[in-house]
């Protein structure tokens, strides 16, 4: 069985062209510029690849819908799922938290029950997405090394990171900062507040540098990706490029951001933070960041429709980054910093993982995803 697209503005890697594409097998079998007689008439609507989405957290949402709720792990997923593909994401790195959360005792129990769900919905076919798995490391919990190993070696692990937020230092640059976030969040007087930061500053002094070491050795010999976190010095970047990381993910300054995409590093920022305006966190925009030429990747961290909506909002905000550039930092380049080479552009011999999109305004609309040349949404 073949499939062709015609009549569709085909964004390339380079460029956007009129024309159709032929599907065989699943694969993109030929891209051709010009009119066509025959196939579905995509009546001038965009036609770019299919999202790859690196860092979400939007299973947990549905995993745990409210404070102590949890929900059926795969009616989870499925609801997840859906979002996702309907928002244009074809290849989805679900993010799971290892390592001992005060927010959430008994997080491994839950990251398991996680893991299990997806490996399920992967195997029986019922995902419309291809969800795969991004292990988020808090370096100094006691435990993270320990939970590391339980998943470090299974198919579906491709992506991890290795995070550290204690307050002080990275996303949270004061303690003032770092208080104002957690005080109110966990109903804590100022004597526990007190307590609780002095707990977070010893388990770092005792375990953050080894955890690094042990996850990054463990994890590069699977052949995992690693991603940075929350970079915000030079001495950080330095040490991400000593480890082999291959993603810096959400540098908090200008200056690592720079360094990092300098040293080849694919800068990866919030989507959210594209469509806000700025983080809501209070550190660098990502727009800056594009106007200055060292974004690379986009996620949609919290809410999966902002990937789409970031990718075509970036062209008018920036000036400065094309069309054809701003679907890149969405789905080439995120694919090729996760080590998936089969995916991500719009050329022969690429897995037909495609999204056709309709403006409505400036508002971009998914109108139809294809994943292996099988529509799921």
């Amino acid at each position: 069985m073949e499939t062709v697209f015609r009549n569709a503005r085909i964004v390339l890697a380079d460029e956007v062209i009129e024309g159709s594409i032929r599907i065989a097998d699943g694969r993109i079998a030929a891209v051709d510029a010009g009119p066509s007689a025959v196939g579905e008439d995509f009546d001038g609507d965009y036609l770019i690849p299919g999202l790859v989405e690196l860092h979400t957290d939007h299973l947990e949402g549905h995993y745990r819908p409210r404070p102590g709720v949890f929900w059926n792990p795969l009616a989870a997923l499925q609801a997840h799922d859906v979002q996702i593909a309907g928002s244009g994401i074809t290849t989805v790195f679900d993010a799971v938290r290892i390592g001992s959360d005060p927010e959430m005792p008994g997080m491994g129990d839950h990251v398991q029950v996680l893991v299990d769900a997806i490996a399920a919905g992967m195997a029986d076919g019922r995902l419309r997405a291809d969800h795969l798995i991004h292990l988020r490391c808090e370096l100094p919990a006691h435990d993270v090394v320990a939970d590391f190993e339980r998943f470090a070696d299974l198919p579906l692990v491709k992506l991890a990171s290795v995070m550290d937020h204690t307050p002080g230092q990275r996303q949270y640059q004061t303690v003032a900062k770092y208080v104002l976030y957690y005080k109110e969040r966990m109903h804590f007087s100022d004597a526990e507040m007190e307590a609780f930061i002095a707990d977070r500053h010893a388990e770092q002094a005792l375990y953050s540098d080894k955890h690094r070491k042990a996850i990054l050795r463990r994890g590069l010999a699977a052949g995992i990706a690693f991603a940075s976190h929350d970079d915000a010095t030079e001495a950080h970047v330095a040490e991400s490029v000593e480890d082999g990381v291959s993603i810096a993910e959400f540098p908090t300054t200008l200056l690592a951001a720079e360094q990092s995409h300098r040293a080849g590093l694919a800068v990866l920022m919030g989507a959210p933070n594209v469509v806000r305006g700025g983080s809501h966190s209070g550190n660098i925009a990502a727009a800056d960041l594009a106007r200055e030429g060292c974004l690379d990747v986009l996620s949609s961290d919290y809410v999966p429709g902002a990937l789409i909506q970031a990718a075509f909002m970036l062209p008018e905000l920036t000036g400065n980054v094309s069309l054809p550039e701003a679907i890149r930092m969405v789905s080439a380049t995120p694919a090729r910093a996760a080590h998936l080479t089969d995916r991500g552009e719009i050329v022969a011999g690429q897995r037909a993982d495609l999204v056709r999109v309709r403006m409505h305004g400036d508002m971009p609309v998914v109108k139809g995803v294809w994943r292996q040349g099988v529509r799921v949404s």
